[in-house]
């Protein structure tokens, strides 16, 4: 949670001014920060314009807020107890009157008309400006009583004016409810003298007190928002700039500041209470439970942003860039974030196009003649021809070869979204029929027993394991333990251009292996945010180490079998799948030195190290707290029980069923919430059913077999390492165009099944998926080649430019990929025999 948006939110519009200038003091931490870490050569108009000690300048900073903070608090504390006051007289003059008594209603609800009631909830907002005890105000709350009246001030008889920079909140438009507040600036009364009949009422009593009480809690709110502020910008000014000043200005200068003071605190507290005992007096007959929840519901909700995971992170980021798409859409309306519709902006329409026929004008949308509109035609037209052209030699193998031909196109192309295109698996699967008996001779099903196969095949302990992979993820990062972990591992690795690439892509690794490497990305671009502003614009630094971890995440998702969602794929095709221990034996020497000889590559083709200041990395020196201990014992727990499910299969049947341990214990005790779950990549997992889907309709109809028999006859003669070496490259080729995980989901099977066919003592089916899904992983010559490469194109510097291009993936990620199927064709293959694959 950005505790600016809390501070957005939660303050009172009225006194917007009057609050901790927490993003100016920001701002000024910047500062400090690039004055610190600049060189101290270089000419005078080069140098820094704050040279004094950063403590003291940040200090002298704070003093300024914390006395207009105590000056607006004396101001309107004195004003709000002079009003209490006079209040609980005319209670005392009300309740000696016993004629007055049957004036007086019940409450009515929140919201509800009063008619000689109590004010709608428009009282919940701010109630009055205070600059230097000036003020003006209007009734807002009176929509329906008529009761337009001014409230007592310290002259009577007087309207005050407000200055115009009271109306000047840059933050309070984000809410309808505060902005309105800005038009219809009061519920209260500036002078009490002009009607003072009426306050002889009831109604009025019972209006002034709500008004009061709600005006004495958004002072007590006041207290509390800019309290944390100064707790939160002196942890930021302290981690940033390595201090230790939080402890120390906390304790000696704002606890003993007037309005932090405990006494202060009982003297408004007490004041509340006053106002809650003078409604049950006056209004509830003694019902004190009840004054309390009448006057509640006048009070604005406080609003609360929960700590983000990592997939809601790259939910914004989808957000801003269109996702995968690059922002092309099949109807052609482009996804430029420049185009967006902001306020004012017309409704957007479609543009149209004209052309001359022979029988008149004829218009037309553009899309109908686009490059996207064509490849789906042409698709569809292969689809079709596939469906009547006599191939194969029975119909549902047939219908099959159509279907994936289509899939494969349209996952290919994009013509649509990929999860969109999975979807359409299940519903063709059984419209053509193409499932067949398990048992000899192998009727072909029916549409109503294929739809009860298809939707098996679709929801499998493999999906159940990427949720639970995903439910690992979120808890980890909500808890900030990933980023405690990765920061504590960066902060030791110096300033040392070479150094910090090579620990960064590290962290990128590991974290994409405990994590997924489509979450890890977003987690390190966080981490090393601090390190890129520091970098000037266009350093090299910057490019290589955000490719970097790019390209260290891509091998990191072939390190565990949770880390991508095409390992989850192979799994699910191995027979048997391998243990965690086998998986971590062959892939952990590949990946370390593939990312050992990708680092080298970068070094030198950037040559980072060249006039480059780094700005160290600083770890959290929070100390663990009980649920941080408690999320990460469950973590590896959970990826214990994952190494031995081999061994406890009579326990768990499979690791998909472990994987409920952690989604019921994270989502069961409110760790993670509803809204965490309703943000996990579904699209992801969509894409990996449709694609499971595929896999059982080619099995079952078999095609699959038939198509290994064609190939296997091709290559029976070849030894397995020649197999090994033609399929590895075969995959890493296309996986570089398409998705990682469609590659998998379309070519897997087909290797394995040709693994099995093979003659001789050396079928080793699994050895060749293990390579295959290594390849996947290793594709990464294309910013669309896996979802790092995607997050690392995306990423921006302050100006809105992005740091890489197009040609920098071409020109470092093709050999970084080269490098790795070298690697993985001697040093994995070699791992992959002795394991027994």
């Amino acid at each position: 949670m950005k505790f600016s948006h809390s501070l957005q939110f939660n303050a009172v519009p009225d006194w917007s001014s009057h609050y901790i200038a927490y993003s100016n003091l920001k701002k000024l931490i910047y500062q400090l920060e690039k004055a610190i870490h600049l060189p101290a050569t270089g000419d005078a108009e080069s140098r820094p314009l704050i040279q004094d000690d950063p403590e003291a300048v940040f200090t002298r900073a704070l003093d300024v807020e914390l006395e207009k903070i105590s000056s607006f608090y004396v101001v309107k504390e004195k004003e709000l107890v002079d009003d209490v006051n006079l209040l609980l007289h005319d209670v005392g003059d009300f309740e000696a009157d016993p004629e007055t008594t049957n004036e007086l209603q019940m409450p009515t609800r929140p919201g509800e008309e009063a008619r000689g009631g109590r004010p709608q909830s428009q009282s919940t907002r701010s109630q009055r400006s205070t600059d230097d005890g000036m003020e003006d105000s209007e009734d807002e709350g009176d929509e329906t009583t008529g009761l337009n009246k001014r409230r007592r001030s310290s002259s009577f008889g007087r309207r005050r004016n407000i200055p115009s920079h009271m109306f000047a909140s840059t933050d309070m438009t984000a809410s309808t409810e505060l902005t309105r507040s800005l038009r219809r600036y009061s519920v209260t009364y500036d002078d009490y003298a002009e009607q003072a009949a009426a306050f002889s009422s009831g109604i009025m009593l019972k209006k002034r007190i709500i008004t009061l009480y709600v005006q004495l809690c958004e002072l007590k709110s006041y207290i509390q928002l800019n309290k944390t502020g100064f707790s939160k910008v002196l942890k930021k000014f302290d981690k940033i700039i390595d201090r230790q000043l939080r402890p120390k200005y906390m304790e000696t200068t704002v606890e003993t500041a007037y309005p932090f003071r405990e006494e202060s605190a009982k003297t408004l507290e007490e004041n509340i209470n006053k106002m809650v005992k003078a409604y049950t007096a006056i209004i509830t007959k003694g019902d004190e439970e009840l004054a309390k929840r009448d006057l509640r519901s006048h009070l604005r909700e406080h609003v609360v942003w929960e700590r983000n995971t990592v997939w809601r992170d790259l939910i914004g980021l989808e957000r801003r860039a269109e996702a995968a798409s690059l922002g092309h859409t099949l109807l052609g309306i482009d996804g430029d974030p420049t185009k967006t519709r902001l306020q004012g902006d017309e409704d957007f329409i479609l543009p149209l196009k004209e052309i001359k026929t022979p029988l008149g004008r004829i218009t037309y949308p553009p899309w109908l003649v686009s490059t996207t509109m064509l490849n789906l035609i042409i698709i569809l037209a292969i689809f079709f021809a596939l469906l009547f052209i006599p191939i194969m030699k029975k119909p549902e193998q047939q219908n099959c070869l159509a279907l994936l031909v289509l899939v494969s196109l349209m996952w290919a192309t994009e013509v649509i979204p990929l999860f969109v295109t999975s979807l359409i698996i299940p519903f063709l699967c059984v419209v053509l029929r193409v499932f067949r008996d398990k048992d000899a001779p192998h009727q072909r099903l029916g549409s109503k027993d294929a739809t009860g196969v298809v939707f098996s095949a679709m929801w499998t302990p493999v999906i159940m394991l990427l949720l639970g992979g995903f439910t690992l993820a979120a808890a980890l990062s909500k808890c900030s333990i990933d980023k405690r972990i990765a920061t504590f591992v960066l902060s030791k690795a110096g300033t040392q251009p070479r150094t910090v690439l090579v620990a960064n892509m590290a962290v990128a690794a590991v974290a994409s292996m405990l994590i997924s490497n489509v979450a890890a990305p977003v987690l390190c671009f966080g981490i090393i945010e601090p390190m890129l502003r520091n970098l000037p614009s266009g350093s090299d630094m910057s490019k290589a180490v955000i490719i970097g971890i790019a390209l260290a995440s891509n091998i990191g998702g072939m390190l565990s079998p949770i880390a991508s969602p095409q390992n989850v794929v192979a799994i699910s095709i191995m027979e048997p799948p391998p243990t965690w221990g086998q998986w971590f034996f062959i892939v952990i020497p590949v990946g370390v030195i593939s990312i050992f000889l990708i680092w080298i590559l970068l070094l030198v083709t950037f040559q980072p190290g060249k006039g480059t200041t780094i700005v160290p990395i600083r770890q959290v020196r929070d100390r663990f707290s009980g649920l941080q201990w408690f999320v990460s014992a469950v973590t590896v727990a959970t990826i214990a029980l994952w190494c031995a499910s081999h061994q406890l299969e009579s326990t768990f049947g499979d690791m998909g069923v472990i994987a409920i341990i952690p989604i019921v214990l994270f989502f069961g005790v409110g760790i993670l919430t509803k809204e965490d779950f309703n943000n996990f990549p579904w699209t992801i997992i969509i894409l990996a059913a449709g694609g499971l889907s595929l896999g059982k309709a080619v099995n079952s109809s078999g095609l699959l077999h038939t198509a290994a028999e064609v190939i296997t006859a091709r290559v029976e003669d070849m030894s397995l390492y020649a197999i090994l070496v033609i399929f590895s490259s075969l995959i890493l080729v296309i996986a570089t165009f398409i998705s990682h995980t469609v590659a998998a989901l379309i070519i897997l099977p087909l290797v394995f099944d040709v693994g099995k066919r093979l003659q001789g003592d050396d079928p080793h089916p699994n050895l060749l998926v293990m390579a295959g899904v290594l390849m996947c992983s290793a594709a990464m010559g294309l910013p669309t080649s896996g979802f790092p490469n995607m997050t690392a194109i995306m990423k921006e510097d302050p100006t809105g430019q992005r740091y890489l291009k197009v040609k920098h993936f071409i020109s470092r990620g093709v050999p970084s990929s080269i490098l790795t199927l070298v690697v993985v064709v001697t040093v994995g293959y070699g791992a992959m025999r002795i394991t027994g694959m």
